[in-house]
């Protein structure tokens, strides 16, 4: 980069969001952050990132306006307080102001849609950690580019695919974006951590509390994306975002168990060879490939080290305990909005099961059954993508209440 890169980071206080601007800080003569935005859940955190980036706008969901302003006033007195935008469609506002920044979509849920569209309509780049965005609208997303490469994978497997394609490539200058609907490419290999309850029975998982599904053995995430983890339901919606992302049919995106979380996914050629991208699992790398790609930054992580030993393993996954992926997969192949219901209703039961309204198992069980009464549409507008979440709520919601009786 031969400037200063201006970055928008959307959903600023979550753990993407705080990552992202641990690398900003850390490259702060590459990059700038113009504006943030959040929901205002950690107002005083809000506060304090604002100042210490010095940023132009604030934005925060909630109507706590006044009170970002007030904690901003307290924690730097006497210093400039930026724009602050307030409502349901704050982060969609900055999202659509900046078109020379990266946006980068940290938000969490479906509802990081609007500010994923807003972001590519200004012709922005957009970062894009909000996988939900892409899965609910995907037809509409595809709609929305204005150049190719405009959307960079956050989520460390899509981000390694994008590092593995790239290394496959021999056309002049094709190394310089996210490459889709390669004719060389035989599978992606999209590789799963199998989550806290890997080799365990249905049986044996009857009665996980929220506790436990929370207890990650290798990453650190936000609850309902470790939720989500636990399930397999994170992977299913990853199948999905490498099916709209690299144009790749989903009967070749292949999934398979890593434990260790140090090959991130992996591509393999029509010729019989596999590329694979390996390294911590920490976010900040592909973070930082988010916001600088195709160039790459200093130091973001300490490489692995070959002196020692190291053992990596691969398994199938058990599709009978975990059967998220499968109606992924199936859901991709019924019409273009059964993927936003099979997120919409996961969101509803992930938040039933962590107040203790429905069991473990009852997640990804009732979320076949919504599945299965959905007619599906092709083509749909902006509405009818929010008709049909509603919808997958409302559904997933009834079930829910029934189990409780």
């Amino acid at each position: 980069m031969s400037s200063c890169r201006q970055v928008v980071v959307l959903g600023s206080t979550g753990s993407i969001g705080t990552q992202a601007l641990d690398v900003v800080s850390q490259h702060s003569d590459r990059l700038r952050v113009v504006a943030l935005a959040a929901g205002g859940g950690n107002i005083e955190l809000l506060a304090r990132q604002a100042i210490d980036h010095e940023v132009e706008v604030v934005a925060v969901a909630s109507r706590r306006g006044s009170e970002l302003r007030d904690a901003i006033s307290a924690l730097a007195p006497g210093g400039k307080i930026p724009q602050i935008i307030e409502g349901h469609d704050a982060a969609t506002q900055i999202a659509g102001s900046f078109p020379d920044a990266v946006v980068l979509n940290g938000i969490t849920g479906g509802v990081g849609l609007a500010p994923t569209l807003a972001a590519l309509n200004a012709g922005s780049v957009l970062a894009l950690a909000n996988k939900e965005s892409l899965v609910v609208g995907g037809p509409l997303v595809r709609e929305a580019l204005r150049f190719p490469g405009q959307v960079v994978p956050v989520d460390s497997e899509h981000s390694a695919i994008a590092q593995a394609l790239a290394s496959g490539i021999h056309e002049k200058g094709l190394t310089s974006r996210v490459v889709t609907g390669r004719t060389e490419v035989a599978d992606l290999v999209l590789t799963a951590s199998g989550g806290p309850f890997r080799g365990q029975s249905r049986a044996q998982l009857a009665d996980v509390t929220p506790a436990q599904a929370l207890a990650h053995p290798t990453w650190n995430m936000g609850p309902v994306v470790t939720i989500n983890s636990s399930t397999l339901v994170n992977k299913g919606l990853e199948l999905i975002e490498a099916y709209l992302l690299f144009d790749v049919d989903p009967d070749h995106i292949v999934t398979t168990v890593h434990p260790q979380s140090i090959v991130h996914s992996m591509v393999t050629w029509k010729d019989g060879a596999t590329t694979l991208q390996a390294s911590p699992p920490d976010m900040r790398l592909p973070i930082a490939l988010g916001l600088t790609w195709p160039e790459r930054l200093d130091t973001i992580e300490k490489p692995l080290t070959w002196s020692t030993f190291h053992k990596w393993t691969f398994e199938p996954i058990d599709l009978v305990t975990f059967p998220a992926v499968k109606l992924a997969r199936m859901a991709v192949s019924e019409s273009q909005t059964h993927p936003a219901v099979y997120n919409a209703a996961n969101e509803a039961l992930v938040d039933a099961f962590l107040v203790g309204r429905i069991r473990w198992l009852d997640i990804v069980d009732i979320l076949a059954d919504v599945l299965e009464a959905h007619d599906g549409t092709d083509h749909p507008s902006l509405e009818t993508i929010r008709h049909v979440q509603e919808w997958a709520r409302t559904t997933a919601e009834a079930r829910i209440h029934a189990k409780e009786r």
